[in-house]
């Protein structure tokens, strides 16, 4: 009796334990998880290191825990997860990843090379490129060639591979044989880029070729410049020297490959955290790589991610050229969080260091239009029309963004001007032809030509439900009731729940004698409206008056000219 007793009791205990365990497991696991849903890398990877912790032979937690450190570019803290679970004979993508990044940035390119084929890990093609990078770690250049062209004779490989062929080639000191790659069409798509252009300019300088780079950088960027740009364009009409230092050896190269994939990726709308996952091993094996941080931070703000974007801003050094490029996008990211003053400092402090930039101005004049401050982005406006060269493209947007800073301080004749100088810079523009329209007639001015000019805009931008309010009210203002119901209708189809294109079919129902559905439509309009904002063009006191009352009523209190009747058109 006392053995069946002492079975009893250990059976016992032994399932509390169990139970025990499962449930210690079970609290940190579900947070990790839902910090992972919801892009909170650093929580998910605290959480699932604590649930590891307590199950250290659970797959699925290695993996998790794995993944979370990589998004958070902690590759050294995946590293011993990721060995673990290859000790397992696990197939894992993240794993292999990892382990790649691990050898690569070790220097263990033969252990690279011997590494076994895996389809089901990061892909043939960027296994390849690795491997094929590897053999120039080696210093075994020919078997790096023979890699390089066996694996572009796979199907849309051939653009990415000549690419890293001739980086490789350049690495090495071969930079005519490069420059014959970067010469042709063979680099493809991937040669075409900002990286692929600086590296073919590179090339080129080598050879003391600078008149040819020059030609490329500006059949490439035309008239756009940038402090890195500028920089190389002094250079090469000064015909200095310019050091290849867009790949400098095997491990750059291994960086670049990761990168590589990565923007492709991202201009393949695969997924902001698929993509994320290779620009954070890119950034690992190549700190330096100023690309690679910049993508890393604004795949980060996608995520919703700003603290951890914020952080690798930073990263970029003062001195670099793109650090004018990173700043904007702390700016960006503080104004997310909702430190606009924060956000706002930086802008000013780089209009300080880099104050001849158009881009820091108009970005400044951005905010603080965003935060009602119009003279004080009139201001900025005024200084980045300033420093915009004359053909350049981005000229209309300023002019644009600056006649709406003037409609908000009612000075029309300003904002006026400003529209018509962005129309003549882009004459279609559907945006700008719809506000400066809108605007006259509001005003009651020149109708005849608002109405041309809303109507151009909806035949450039038919499902834009705000540009088919604004032909629907012209027409409404010029007494042609049965056509702006039609647009108008159409109107509150595209914007169901906006409070002003339901008022303005309100009015417009009003005028036709549809007085119940202008009644129901100016109630839906009131519904929509949060009072707590500080700025909303439905004004929801004159919409009860219009209930109480009807819209001829206050028009006339309004002084305004009375409706036609109905239809008598």
């Amino acid at each position: 009796m006392v053995r069946k007793l002492l079975i009893v009791w250990a059976l016992t205990g032994a399932l509390a334990a169990t139970e025990a365990a499962a449930q210690s497991v079970a609290g940190p696991y579900l947070a990790g998880r839902h910090a992972a849903v919801n892009s909170d890398y650093r929580e998910a990877a605290s959480y699932y290191a604590q649930a590891l912790a307590r199950d250290p032979t659970n797959v699925e937690l290695m993996e998790s825990t794995a993944l979370s450190f990589l998004s958070l570019g902690e590759v050294e803290k995946a590293l011993p997860v990721a060995r673990n679970l290859e000790a397992r004979n696990e197939s894992s993508q993240v794993a292999r990843m990892v382990l790649t990044a691990g050898l690569a940035a070790e220097g263990a390119y033969e252990a690279l090379l011997a590494r076994a084929p895996d389809p089901s890990g990061i892909g043939p093609w960027v296994d390849g490129l690795t491997k094929a990078w590897a053999h120039v770690g080696l210093g075994d250049t020919e078997a790096a060639v023979a890699a390089f062209d066996a694996l572009a004779q796979e199907a849309g490989m051939q653009g990415f591979v000549s690419y890293h062929k001739a980086l490789a080639l350049a690495s090495v000191g071969e930079f005519a044989a490069a420059e014959k790659i970067f010469g042709s069409t063979g680099a493809g798509a991937a040669g075409l880029t900002r990286r692929g252009v600086l590296a073919h300019v590179q090339v080129l300088a080598q050879l003391d070729r600078h008149a040819e780079a020059l030609t490329v950088l500006r059949t490439n960027f035309g008239e756009a410049t940038d402090p890195e740009l500028d920089q190389i364009i002094a250079q090469l009409e000064a015909e200095e020297d310019i050091p290849f230092t867009q790949v400098t050896g095997a491990r750059d190269g291994m960086a670049e490959v990761f990168f590589t994939f990565s923007a492709v990726l991202r201009g393949e709308d695969a997924g902001d955290y698929y993509v994320l996952l290779y620009a954070r091993i890119a950034r690992y094996l190549r700190p330096d790589h100023v690309d690679a941080v910049l993508l890393t931070a604004d795949l980060l703000e996608d995520l919703g991610q700003q603290e951890l974007a914020i952080e690798v801003y930073k990263a970029v050094a003062a001195d670099d050229p793109a650090y004018h490029v990173a700043e904007l996008g702390r700016a960006e990211a503080l104004r997310r969080l909702g430190r606009v003053d924060q956000s706002i400092e930086v802008l000013e402090q780089l209009t300080r260091s880099h104050g001849d930039l158009a881009v820091v101005h108009s970005t400044l004049g951005d905010m603080l239009r965003g935060e009602e401050d119009y003279a004080g982005a009139i201001e900025a406006y005024d200084r980045a029309i300033d420093l915009a060269p004359e053909t350049a493209p981005v000229r209309w947007v300023l002019y644009y963004s600056r006649g709406i800073a003037h409609e908000r301080l009612d000075n029309d004749e300003a904002m006026e001007t400003d529209f018509r100088a962005a129309l003549e810079l882009n004459p279609d523009q559907p945006q700008v032809l719809n506000y400066l329209g809108y605007s006259l007639v509001e005003q009651q001015r020149n109708l005849d030509e608002a109405l041309d000019m809303i109507e151009r805009a909806v035949a450039a931008s038919p499902n834009s439900g705000y540009i088919v309010d604004s032909l629907g009210w012209v027409f409404y203002r010029l007494g042609r009731y049965d056509e702006a119901v039609e647009q108008m209708e159409r109107a509150v189809e595209l914007l169901p729940v906006d409070p002003v294109v339901n008022d303005h079919l309100g009015d417009v129902y009003w005028a036709v004698g549809r007085y119940r559905e202008a009644d129901f439509q100016w109630r839906r309009a009131l519904s929509f409206i949060d009072e707590g904002e500080t700025e909303s063009e439905a004004d929801p006191d004159r919409i009860r008056r219009k209930l109480e009352v009807g819209l001829d009523l206050v028009l006339e209190e309004e002084g305004a000219p009375p409706l036609k009747v109905a239809n008598d058109l």
